[in-house]
Parts: C-alpha cells; structure tokens; sequence
C-alpha cells in the first residue's frame, strides 16, 4: 500500500464532466477553488481551454496550438470556492454540448520567488505537489535559474511562450533533461544543447532556462510544475508488448488512476498523441474515452487501459497505447490508498 501526505486525493485534483447552457452558468461539485482549470469540449471539434489563477482566468492558452496568451470575458469569467463560472463562448459553454474540466489546487495568485537567478511568481501547492510559475525572459545568452516553490524535484514541466507563438515544451524526468517534449504535436523527444543549459536537471529550489527557448528579452512565460508525491500522482515509462488483455502490460502506480496522460515517445507518427484519459468520462472498465491534448477533436472511443485499486493495465494490442514494441510515458494522478495516518484515504 502507498501511503501518501494526500488525505483526500479530490481536494488537490478532480475532475468535472458539465452541459452547455450557452449563455452563462457557475460549474460547482469541484470540491476546492482550482487555480487551474483545464477545459475541453467532447462534443465538438474545437481548442482545448486553459486558465489559471496566476494569469488570472480570463486569459486563456489552448494545448493544441501554438497560439500565445488571448483574453476572454466569456470564457472562464471566474474561479469560485467549488468551481468555476464559464461565460457563452462557444469552447467553454457551448449549448447542449458535453465538457469535461481536470482541475489541480495550487497555492493561489501566487507570490514573489527568488530562489533563481530571474525573480519568479509562485503558486504552489507542497503536499500534491504541483506549482504554478510565470517569469519574464531576461535574454541571457548561456543560462538562469527559475523557483519553482515545490520543496522537491519535479519530475514534469510543462512550458509555454505567452507573448509568441511558440510550441508547448515539456520536460519530462524519464527523458532527462538533455532533450524535450511537446505537450501540442506528436513529436518523439528531441536531444538539444540550448535545452535546460543541455542536461543540467531540476533540484528540489530551481529549474534551469536557456534564451534559446524560453528565455527571449521580455516575453513572459508559465510553467506547470509536478514532482511525484507517493500515493498520488506517479510519473513514469512503460514498453508496449502489442499483447491483448489480460497479456498486455500492468503498470503499478500506488493508487488508483483518475487521470492518465500518455505520449509515445519512440517514434513520431500517429500514435504519437498526447492522450488523455479519465475516470469519469466512464465509470467503469475498460475506460474507452480520450481526448488529444495536441488535437481539437472531440472524445475518441477505444478500449484504452483498466483503472485498477494500485495501477493499470492496457486493454488491447490494437490501441495506440499499446502498440509494437513501443515506449510511452505516463504521467498519472489518482485516489490515495492510505494516507499520512495510516487509515484509508477518501475521495471518490
């Protein structure tokens, strides 16, 4: 059993399936005030929405583009106690369609950081372990460090140019720190000496920036930081054996998955996706719902994995996610099993 600083695994992360109204509407049952509130409609083809408390919920960014920061007044108009109000855009409240909205807790507007070289704005939240920053890019030609408020060394970065347009960059610990993701294309991991100062990893303080990809003069940037905390979020690989269920593989997490994002990272094609899925999109095995963080396509329907009591399993060799003899990352949050004192956590 994994026990875990995380009593209640639905006050850090949870996630909202809602309706439409088409005018406006407050989304309650989230069970915190978020500080990020990731939005995607199932039942349209139409851009992922983000919105966080650091750069206030009207300003948005979509994962599926290049796009930099925009302003809506009617898209997400506000983060409540228990949720959030969405507006009458057509990408947050579009009517009779079906949205779903992943939500992380942090540590608010956030507050000044000067534990790097460049003086960042922090949210954090140290027991989930999940930090929300934004700095401005000083163009210093060989490398800075940025606080990042977690106390711990994360294990994914997620990083966004908001003045250019630019792709999602995405650091991930199984890759190390010499090379990178993106969060909106099906790209395998590129190696790159301009890339962290080449392989200077993050420490449990800082993490290391170039100007050569998110630190141009003056442009401001966000980062979602995640350090893996034991019983609650778990951030790994695993190699695809193309075996149907029950031979396909088990992937042990402590705690039972609500959400799972995957990304192929042996070869760029079309399995190459950044897929998402949940546990409330459907409610019991095998989950057959994903959406593409770097698509705008609405839910996609396939036999995905099991969410199991202490991990999960693939379902079939056909799916994407299990294909060949592929190797994917996972980066999975879940319900605690036992938590901080010994009794069994709450939070489904």
């Amino acid at each position: 059993m994994a026990y875990t600083t995380v009593d209640k695994s639905t006050s850090h992360f949870n996630t909202i399936l809602y309706t439409g109204n088409g005018s406006s509407q407050n989304i309650t049952g989230v069970g915190f005030q978020p500080d990020i509130n990731w939005l995607k409609s199932r039942s349209d083809t139409s851009d992922h929405n983000v919105v966080d408390a650091v750069r206030t919920s009207s300003k948005y960014l979509k994962t599926n583009s290049q796009d930099v920061e925009a302003t809506s007044a009617t898209g997400v108009s506000g983060f409540l106690a228990d949720g959030f109000s969405v507006g009458s855009d057509q990408t947050t409240n579009k009517n009779t369609s079906d949205f779903v909205s992943w939500n992380w807790k942090a540590g608010g507007a956030g507050s000044s950081n000067s534990d790097g070289d460049i003086t960042s704005t922090v949210s954090a939240n140290t027991t989930s372990g999940f930090s929300i920053v934004k700095w401005t890019g000083d163009n210093y030609t060989s490398s800075s460090t940025i606080g990042h408020g977690l106390g711990a060394v994360p294990k994914l970065i997620i990083i966004k140019n908001l003045d250019n347009a630019d792709d999602w960059y995405v650091y991930a610990s199984e890759v190390g720190a010499g090379g990178y993701l993106k969060l909106n294309d099906v790209a395998v991991a590129t190696s790159s000496t301009g890339w962290m100062n080449s392989s200077t990893a993050p420490t449990n303080q800082v993490f290391t920036q170039t100007s050569t990809f998110w630190s141009a003069n003056s442009n401001n940037y966000i980062a979602y930081c995640f350090a893996e905390v034991p019983g609650f979020s778990k951030f790994g690989k695993y190699t695809a054996n193309d075996a149907d269920y029950p031979n396909s593989p088990f992937i042990y997490t402590g705690f039972k998955p609500q959400f799972i994002m995957f990304k192929n990272i042996s070869d760029a094609n079309a399995a190459c996706d950044c897929t998402i899925t949940d546990n409330k999109r459907r409610t019991y095995n095998p989950t057959n719902k994903k959406l593409y963080a770097n698509e705008n396509l609405g839910d996609q329907s396939d036999e995905i994995c099991n969410l199991l009591s202490n991990g999960f399993k693939l379902d079939n060799s056909t799916e994407d996610l299990n294909y060949s003899t592929k190797n994917y990352l996972y980066f999975a949050f879940g319900q605690s099993l036992v938590g901080s004192n010994g009794t069994p956590c709450t939070g489904w």
